[in-house]
């Protein structure tokens, strides 16, 4: 680098008065250099040039110190083969000392001096660095409150305002170097042309450039609400809207556009830089009273997939804390804050604005009925996309209830897509985020609403009175950032002729429903691929798999290292991570957070979740239910026999996995799904789960008072409530019969049979009478055209209903069977039916075996450990 630097004596050219100034600015200002060695983008050999963005006494002080501690040549030095006495230049200089006005038209004769020194010269180069300087981007939680009113923006202050911002925020400064711009190969691509022409495009090129580092690092430039209402309502579907509008009702085309405008004021976001960094201020403490940490995994990935696409954020909701965790912990990683589509129900007196103001704006819950309000609103949408605005929203439509992911809702992904088909100028790119955390404030409002209660409507007494939660801990959280997906890809496989419907606002291509529900699909695949496994999930998983939630502790510290093995040796994804804790640590942790209780015992302690944690507990352990699906399934096919095929465990597996799939949005195909079984089976048998037994073929576990069925029984337990959902919904299809009941009913009668099983027996997790879970499995039933409607609105079935009841058989016990027919009202003919071999697959030699042993195996229920 020392060839770079021209020589260290031409350090000493920049004026006394002008080191000096630095020397007085240093223990002001404390630099962050990004990246954190520029000295490695530049090139040896060649005279390098700053370019600032806009010109200020202060910047170039910063500059020099930058330069300087990064070994870079000084800026205050000669430009070495041209009359230039500084090796720096700014885009924008202010006339006068005091209140001149800035003006654009500086760079071009230092560029053009520049260009003319290059000429006749064509071994001669020049690297052009651009360097923006931010000074107070990110207030931390040490920064005092009116500091954040001089945090960096969009507005060209003047020198006294930015006096006062490096005296509050010089400790907080950027100084970002982009990649340098040779001159000489712009030129020779250029061709002849005229030096101040070629330096007019230089600065309109690096005038760009900087706006486009400025809306990364510290957001777009919206710089009034206005700006984009007024877009919306004068863009051409709006004002035909707006005129149908006017006609139907018989109203004024004036009257009719002042409630369009009325509407949109209603759904725009209000961006404030001011109170982004007030809030990211106000969150710091926030978020250190309430959490004990947040952790982001594979953001690196994430923003390194960013540029140069439009962002569309797309988490899973679990709380009202989504909204502001993940909003600010892009803040402070450096990233643009999005805009997030929030529920109209939020907009409350006194939150409302706040929200808008850190870039929420706001939706009903149902379009249907105004379509001038729909117009908008896409409208709206298309211009967010158009400005490059990175997005949130949440496809599931609702916080999770339940803590699995719900069922994607495509209203919002249709409108992304639809609008990026209209004008796609800006890829768009799609980031899954998943959201862990180790408690929730909503818990208990939301067991309750599982159990029947109303939704409780969000009020500003409601979030008064919820203020009372703030004064518990909440544990750590995870923002885990899912392999990202593409729009474009995924667009060319739908139509290869997709560009043909650009353009028109109205278009909807046959392909395009389907194209969206692929994309809800892959993203709520992808947030599960990027899972966050912690000690509280572990906990949940081994101790709601017995019957009164207890488990002695050598078993729980057992069951705990088991599960831990398998998510680590038979990875789900290269995006899941695991806690580091060991099992004592995670059941320390667990008695320290509230969620187990130790009961002391003279032959050893019992680790026990109460009631009310059991059922809160099931929320977590619903989290993670789809890293175990693979390993619950196999260790079903052994709750009632000891001795199965690896044939008939594999066969079984791929008639149930597109059920299981559309449940836990599980990422393998039928081919996929097999080959992971293979794994689990081989880690059961190395560990000592399952025996095998010529040449693997046959598969064996211990007897049900052994360690080892034991360990498998706990593993089965989390998925069999999922088969006893099944068999209910086959059980009820079958009292009916065909031609009798719509599916809308069949949900109605499952929801209440598995509510009342869940009183006769023991306390089943709020989800197993949970409609959308039937809704969801009905749906599947459709598709595999296993079930269908009739002209009628009916059901109608095939053979293979009873297919799956003999199967059924295989996995639940014959108490499970006979509760279930019982509360149906089915006489005990479907379940008596002949046992016959199950024909499927015919080269299964044990198939017959398989039925008869499952029948001796049901007369060892009586076992606890069976």
């Amino acid at each position: 680098m020392q060839n770079m630097t021209a020589d260290s004596p031409a350090r000493s050219r920049a004026p006394w008065w002008f080191s000096l100034a630095g020397q007085l600015l240093e223990p002001w200002v404390r630099i962050r250099r990004d990246p954190a060695e520029p000295a490695s983008l530049l090139k040896a050999g060649a005279p390098v040039c700053y370019v600032i963005e806009r010109d200020g006494f202060s910047d170039a002080l910063i500059l020099e110190r930058a330069c300087r501690e990064a070994g870079l040549p000084p800026p205050m030095q000669p430009l070495a083969g041209t009359r230039r006495r500084r090796s720096v230049f700014a885009l924008a200089r202010r006339d006068g000392w005091l209140f001149g006005r800035s003006r654009q038209r500086a760079p071009y004769d230092a560029l053009g001096q520049l260009v003319r020194s290059l000429e006749g010269h064509p071994g001669r180069d020049i690297q052009v660095v651009p360097v923006s300087i931010y000074v107070g981007r990110a207030p931390s939680r040490d920064t005092g409150w009116f500091r954040v009113l001089f945090s960096e923006n969009w507005v060209v202050v003047g020198r006294f305002r930015r006096l006062l911002a490096l005296l509050l925020n010089g400790r907080d400064t950027v100084v970002h170097f982009s990649a340098p711009v040779s001159l000489r190969e712009v030129l020779d691509e250029a061709g002849p042309a005229e030096p101040e022409r070629f330096a007019r495009k230089i600065a309109r090129v690096l005038r760009t450039h900087f706006r486009r580092i400025r809306a990364a690092v510290i957001g777009p430039d919206l710089s009034h609400k206005r700006t984009v209402a007024d877009a919306v309502l004068n863009a051409e579907p709006v004002r035909a809207a707006i005129g149908a509008t006017a006609a139907k009702e018989h109203i004024s085309y004036a009257k009719a556009w002042r409630r369009a405008h009325k509407l949109v004021m209603e759904i725009a976001a209000d961006y404030s830089h001011p109170v982004v960094r007030s809030v990211s201020f106000l969150l710091s403490n926030f978020w250190n009273k309430l959490y004990d940490g947040i952790a982001m995994h594979h953001f690196d990935k994430a923003r390194a997939a960013a540029p140069g696409y439009e962002v569309v954020y797309v988490p899973s909701h679990r709380s009202h804390a989504d909204y502001l965790l993940l909003s600010y912990q892009l803040h402070v990683s450096g990233v643009v804050v999005p805009h997030i589509a929030a529920g109209v129900n939020l907009n409350l007196p006194v939150i409302g604005p706040i929200l808008r103001r850190g870039g929420a704006f706001f939706l009903r819950r149902s379009f249907k009925g105004n379509a001038l309000y729909s117009v908008i609103f896409n409208e709206y949408m298309a211009q967010l996309i158009d400005r490059g605005v990175p997005m949130e929203y949440f496809i599931e439509g609702g916080r999770s209830r339940t803590g699995r992911l719900l069922a994607p809702r495509a209203g919002l992904l249709a409108m992304t897509v639809r609008a990026f088909l209209r004008a796609p100028r800006r890829p768009v790119l799609f980031q899954p985020v998943y959201i862990g955390y180790e408690k929730l404030m909503e818990g208990k409002s939301y067991i309750g609403e599982l159990s029947g209660k109303p939704k409780e409507k969000e009020s500003l007494l409601g979030l008064l009175k919820g203020l009372k939660v703030l004064r518990q801990r909440y544990g750590h959280v995870a923002l885990n950032f899912g392999e990202p997906i593409e729009l474009t890809p995924l667009l060319d496989a739908a139509s290869n002729d997709w560009r043909a419907a650009t353009g028109d606002p109205d278009a909807k291509p046959e392909w395009l429903g389907r194209a969206v529900d692929d994309l809800a699909e892959r993203i709520q695949v992808n947030i599960n691929r990027a899972a966050d496994v912690n000690p509280i999930n572990l906990l949940a998983l081994a101790l709601l798999a017995t019957p009164k939630h207890a488990m002695a502790e050598n078993d729980l510290l057992a069951q705990l290292e088991l599960t831990r093995a398998l998510l680590v040796e038979l990875p789900y994804s290269d995006r899941i991570t695991v806690t580091p804790m060991d099992p004592p640590a995670i059941i320390a942790y667990g008695e320290q957070m509230g969620w187990i209780r130790r009961v002391r015992h003279p032959l050893g302690d019992v680790l026990k979740a109460d009631d009310e944690n059991a059922v809160l507990l099931s929320y977590f352990r619903n989290n993670v239910l789809h890293l175990t699906a693979t390993a619950a399934w196999v260790a079903c096919c052994f709750l009632n026999n000891r001795r199965m095929t690896r044939a008939s465990v594999l066969r079984l597996g791929r008639i149930i996995y597109p059920f299981i799939q559309a449940e836990l949005f599980l990422p393998w195909d039928s081919d996929g799904f097999v080959a992971q079984m293979q794994g689990t089976i081989d880690f059961f048998v190395r560990r000592g789960l399952l025996e095998a037994a010529g040449d693997g073929r046959v598969l064996e576990r211990g007897p049900g008072q052994d360690d080892a069925a034991y360990r498998m029984k706990t593993i089965a337990r989390s998925l069999i409530q999922a088969f006893e959902r099944y068999y209910i919904t086959i059980a009820a299809l079958a009292k009916n019969g065909p031609h009798t009941i719509s599916a809308g009913e069949l949900e109605n009668a499952c929801a209440l049979t598995a509510q009342r099983l869940s009183l006769l027996n023991e306390q089943s997790a709020p989800e197993f009478f949970d409609k959308a879970l039937f809704r969801g499995f009905i749906q599947k039933l459709r598709e595999q055209k296993i079930v269908w409607t009739d002209e009628g609105g009916k059901l109608d079935y095939d053979r293979r209903l009873e297919d799956m009841v003999r199967d059924a058989r295989v996995i639940l016990a014959r108490e499970v069977r006979h509760s279930i027919l019982k509360i149906t009202g089915v006489d005990g003919d479907m379940d008596a039916a002949p046992a016959k071999p199950v024909t499927h697959v015919p080269e299964d030699s044990d198939s017959e075996d398989l039925h008869r042993r499952h029948v001796e195996a049901e007369h060892h229920q009586n076992d606890p450990r069976a």
